[in-house]
């Protein structure tokens, strides 16, 4: 479905036509979901968050002055919630697995690579990202999926910009790091 730029629903639900939020909430419904879920690690805690998030921005929607677009206002205070509600919770540990296979060097992997069908590394991809913390994983969200600027992710997080490149470099290295562990042992 193609959609009004945010502004056009927004004039809209001011103007009484509430009905036209539901068109707001189609549009950002996945990304709000994705953030809530990368940060919370649960189903039910994302969904209730999306909805609660949804149903606060409806009722402060004329509080919104427009300095910054639309899903930047909408995701920070997504991003809010879903902190928020992981201060309440006590974290869950996860084992670090340190095994490194050293026998290849970094060219064999990169072309290794491609001998590799593309689902399968689709899968090698995901589970990389699955070892990501909450807060790395929503960055590359934010950044990949939600196509938001540094600026926007600096909005969105409270970060500054400079913070959230170099955090965004480090994820990108972490990513290629796990991901050249994996090709290593996949050829072994």
């Amino acid at each position: 479905m193609k959609y009004h730029d945010d502004n056009y629903y927004i004039d809209r639900v001011l103007s009484g036509d509430v009905s036209a939020y539901a068109q707001l909430v189609a549009k950002h419904k996945n990304l709000v979901f994705s953030i809530a879920l990368k940060i919370l690690n649960n189903r039910e805690d994302a969904e209730e968050i999306a909805q609660d998030c949804f149903l606060k921005v409806f009722h402060a929607l004329k509080t919104f002055e427009r300095k910054s677009k639309f899903p930047t206002w909408l995701y920070r205070i997504v991003y809010n919630a879903a902190i928020s509600k992981t201060r309440k919770k006590k974290p869950d540990l996860v084992p670090m697995d340190d095994y490194v296979i050293h026998n290849y060097s970094e060219k064999d992997v990169s072309e290794g690579i491609y001998d590799i069908d593309p689902d399968i590394q689709k899968a090698l991809i995901e589970k990389a990202m699955s070892k990501l913390s909450d807060d790395e994983s929503l960055l590359i969200t934010l950044f990949y999926h939600g196509e938001n600027s540094i600026e926007e992710i600096s909005g969105i997080t409270g970060l500054t910009m400079s913070n959230v490149k170099v955090r965004l470099h480090r994820i990108r290295k972490k990513l290629h790091d796990d991901l050249y562990v994996t090709m290593k042992r996949a050829l072994a």
